[in-house]
């Protein structure tokens, strides 16, 4: 099944595949809309976070906000290009591609 073997393997989880949805929709995500928006503890959140850093689809800002850091975060072209060929996998395993 060709659809099935151009899957993603790093966007299989529904929490990675969940941030790089959220982050095609935006410039810069930040870690608490993460965290509400998915419903996930930070020790959860950052592990997967984490595995998309270390695969180069995300990159990371974090800056000052008064007395606390704020993190941020982005998809990087290969991220983008990444999770579009995943979605155009998906959609070509339903007929729709």
């Amino acid at each position: 099944m060709k659809g099935f073997d151009a899957l993603d393997r790093l966007l299989d989880s529904r929490v990675r595949l969940a941030v790089m949805a959220m982050l095609a929709a935006a410039e810069w995500v930040d870690f608490s809309t993460f965290k509400t928006e998915l419903s996930l503890s930070d020790g959860n959140l950052a592990s997967h976070v984490r595995k998309l850093e270390d695969a180069d689809y995300v990159e990371t800002r974090k800056r000052a906000a008064g007395r606390k850091s704020q993190t941020s975060y982005r998809a990087t072209a290969l991220g983008r290009e990444r999770f579009a060929a995943h979605v155009a996998a998906l959609a070509a395993m339903i007929g729709k591609g």
